[in-house]
Formats: structure tokens, sequence, C-alpha cells
């Protein structure tokens, strides 16, 4: 049995290997356990794995290279061009297999989803990794692809899995999760919760995941006298802007940048902290909260997306108000949460129970079930 992934992660082959993003391919070795055959149908670059990155494990994989499509960035004719390429190839690739897995949002899916409706015999799974609140407030192509996704006609014989349990959704759309860990690695993290107090920040340095946000929260406590200190674990453009801060500031002693690191070394910093925070702009299922979580680190999140369910609406968990409050500005994110983190930092018995309740929560979602729920959808 064949089955085909189409998605926009960036692939690389390096020593025989075919290597992607680290999270995404550790939920796509469960996926393709089940089949005999895989095809991946994704964008390919050349360089080196990072630390972050991880190869995929199967004995029979086929890659077929597609352009990455960035339609604000290149000419409307080039991006004519690359999407008609796209679309042969997704035809291609849906014509000649057993089973279609779609990744969105994203521009190589939203052009995948449109070649997939002339399959409609074929089974499908769709896994929707973005923000499905009905609500909330996203760009255009998202908001077309959750529309298509929720038109049962256009996804026939698709079973769309989404972070969060929404209301009133078609009946092709279900409520899904992700894992990391496994029983095996299942502790009880029991912390101390004295000072200084050490936060994390797991993610992308991207615009979206606001690490700068997270730097200035930590530095207004810092500010009010707190012993504080940010470990910040990932890369991207925002770096600069965030070293600048660090520097303006004095503050090469309470935020460190870590840069990219295996999941080997994010476990120990996971182990050693006392909250994880990620002020993101928009979310699906934030792995960095839930990652955290499985060690007793009590998460700060923004209240978007399925976030303040996995924080319990704020009984395991700190709720950073959502930008889409248009009350709210910068400095009043910034001023509400460390105003709530710097209560929560005076009541050492409240923070042990919200760090056990974090955990109790997130040891609930194992690699193990996430095989057994894949299996049941396959």
């Amino acid at each position: 049995m064949r089955f085909s992934v189409f998605t926009h992660a960036e692939h690389y082959f390096y020593e025989g290997l075919i290597y992607s993003y680290g999270p995404y391919v550790r939920e796509m070795n469960y996926w393709i356990s089940e089949f005999d055959e895989i095809h991946i149908i994704a964008p390919f670059t050349e360089k080196k794995p990072e630390k972050i990155d991880t190869a995929y494990h199967h004995s029979d994989i086929q890659f077929k290279n597609i352009p990455n499509l960035h339609y604000k960035e290149n000419p409307f004719f080039q991006n004519l061009r690359k999407s008609f390429f796209v679309l042969q190839s997704c035809f291609r690739g849906m014509k000649n297999t057993d089973h279609i897995h779609l990744r969105c949002p994203g521009n190589v899916g939203m052009l995948a989803l449109l070649v997939s409706s002339l399959f409609p015999k074929k089974p499908k799974t769709i896994k929707y990794a973005g923000n499905w609140d009905p609500e909330s407030e996203q760009p255009l192509s998202y908001r077309f692809q959750k529309w298509w996704l929720s038109n049962t006609f256009l996804t026939r014989n698709a079973k769309v899995l989404v972070y969060g349990n929404w209301g009133n959704q078609s009946k092709n759309i279900i409520p899904f999760f992700t894992a990391s860990f496994s029983e095996s690695e299942k502790i009880l993290e029991e912390k101390h919760f004295k000072p200084p107090f050490r936060f994390l920040f797991c993610g992308s340095l991207v615009e979206g995941k606001r690490p700068l946000l997270a730097a200035e929260i930590i530095h207004n406590l810092y500010k009010s006298g707190f012993e504080v200190s940010l470990g910040m674990y990932g890369d991207g453009p925002e770096r600069i802007k965030i070293t600048g801060y660090i520097e303006n500031n004095d503050l090469e002693e309470v935020i460190k940048l870590h840069g990219n690191q295996s999941q080997e070394t994010l476990i120990e910093a996971y182990k050693e902290a006392h909250f994880c925070i990620l002020p993101s702009k928009s979310e699906g299922w934030p792995k960095a909260l839930a990652e955290g979580m499985f060690f007793g680190c009590i998460p700060i999140g923004t209240e978007i997306s399925c976030v303040p369910w996995m924080l319990g609406r704020g009984l395991r968990g700190i709720l950073i108000p959502s930008t889409s409050y248009r009350s709210f500005y910068k400095e009043d994110i910034v001023l509400n949460t460390s105003n709530k983190i710097s209560e929560l930092l005076k009541d050492g018995k409240e923070m042990k129970l919200m760090s056990k309740k974090a955990q109790e929560w997130s040891q609930k979602y194992t690699l193990e079930k996430f095989r057994n729920e894949i299996h049941k959808l396959l």
C-alpha cells in the first residue's frame, strides 16, 4: 500500500537519509509506519540538517521535489509557473497512490487540496496544523482552506484532523492532538519553586511566535525586582532584534540565546525550568507548551486556538491576552502578563499545584496514544 504526503515542509538529503523539521518528522514516522511504500511530495533545499531536524524512518521512501511557493515574494508569472508545476505533481502523485495525506495550512497544501477533490474515492487524511477557531482572525488563504475542508462534498472520503473541539462542525472534522514523548519518558518532576525562577522559550524566532514579547515580559519582571532568567531555544530572523534588545538593556545575564538544539538538550532544559512561555500570535497545538508541561513547567501562552483548553482556562497555566482584543496594545500585554506572573511568583503553594496539574494533563498525550489514534484513522 502506497502512502503519499503533500506538504510545504522543506526537506534535505544527508548521508542517504531524508530529513526535515524534527517535530514534524517524528509525527510522520508514526503515519508512514502503517504503509509499505511512501511518496513525499515537498520542497527540497541544499543544506545540511540542523540539530532540530530528524530523518524519516522507513525502508521504501521516494521523494518528489516541488518548488516552495512564496506568493508575496515572487513575480506573478513565476508564481503561475510554479503553481502549475505543483498542481501537476500533486495530480500525478495522487493518481498513483492508495492513501492521500495533506498538511495544511500552506500554499502547497492549498493547491493539493484543490487537486484532491478530483479523487473522491481515494481515502484521505488531512492534518490542519493551524488555528481552527472559527472566530479567529486569519489570512484569506487560511480562511479559504478552512472553508474547503469543512465542505463534505469537496473533501469526500477525507478525515480532517484539527486541534481543539469546536461546536457546529461538519461531520468530517475530527478533534485531534499531537505528542512528543512516550510512556517510558513519564516522570514525576516535582519542581522547587524558589528564586531564581527559570523561564524557557522554545520555538522559531519569527515574528508570529513573538519571542521579543517574551523577552520584554521577563525584562519587566526583572525590573520589578524578581530573580528571573529566560533561556531561548530556536533560531530565526527575530534573533537580530532580540540580540539588540539584550545588549541595549544590559540583559546578558538574564536572557540567553541557545539557538536550535536537539530534543535531548531541550528535555534537560524543560526539567530545569519553572515556566515555559510562548506568546504566539497564532498556534494550532503549541508543542513547546505541551512539552514543557510534560516535565512540570507552568505554561504561559496566548489565549488563542485550543490554548485556553490546554491550560485549563488558567487553572494549570497563565493566559496572555490575545491581540484580537482591540483594547490591548503591546505595552498592555507586557504589563498584564507580568502582573499575573508576579502574583504567582509570590505563592509557592499555588505554583506547585499548577505545575502538578500541567504535568498530569500533558502526560495523557503520549506517543503510544498518538500511534493508536492514527491506527484507528487508517
